[in-house]
């Protein structure tokens, strides 16, 4: 199924954590339409700009799945309203940085994380968009302390 021109829902939903424990990892309708929204908002701009394909490292996740990888009870990405992305090793010139850069320049979007990595490059880039419309627009960056993933305004 088509999200929207560059995405399907098979790349959102595979998971080799979900493969590897046997959870479902079948979003809802509702879910979908979020995808959809997403795609359109933030997905789809990104993939114009930069006229290459755009690797999704985390896109849905069951609430079994996210429990199972110790994620975040509020996460997004558990209402079809989150995804990762990660263009490290692409041969495409395209860096996380750049992607990043992009998001937070020219997209609406509720949150937009620089997900670890170092101060020139994030590990992958963490993007979420509010169904109901209203964005935070909060831009954070994640780190380690004490073995706990603790956040920072960028």
């Amino acid at each position: 199924m088509k999200l929207s021109e560059h995405l399907d829902l098979s790349e959102v939903i595979r998971s080799e954590s979900a493969k590897r424990n046997g959870i479902s990892n079948m979003p809802t309708e509702a879910h979908i339409a979020n995808f959809k929204l997403l795609a359109e908002k933030v997905f789809e701009p990104i993939r114009l700009n930069f006229r290459c394909p755009i690797n999704l490292s985390s896109g849905y996740r069951s609430v079994e799945l996210n429990k199972c990888i110790g994620g975040s009870l509020t996460s997004q990405h558990c209402t079809g309203e989150a995804i990762d992305l990660d263009m490290d090793g692409t041969p495409h010139g395209v860096t996380n940085k750049m992607v990043f850069n992009f998001i937070k320049d020219n997209l609406e979007f509720d949150q937009l994380i620089w997900e670890f990595g170092t101060n020139e490059n994030p590990d992958w880039v963490h993007v979420s968009y509010e169904s109901s419309g209203k964005q935070r627009k909060q831009v954070l960056k994640a780190y380690k302390e004490a073995g706990k993933t603790k956040y920072k305004p960028y």
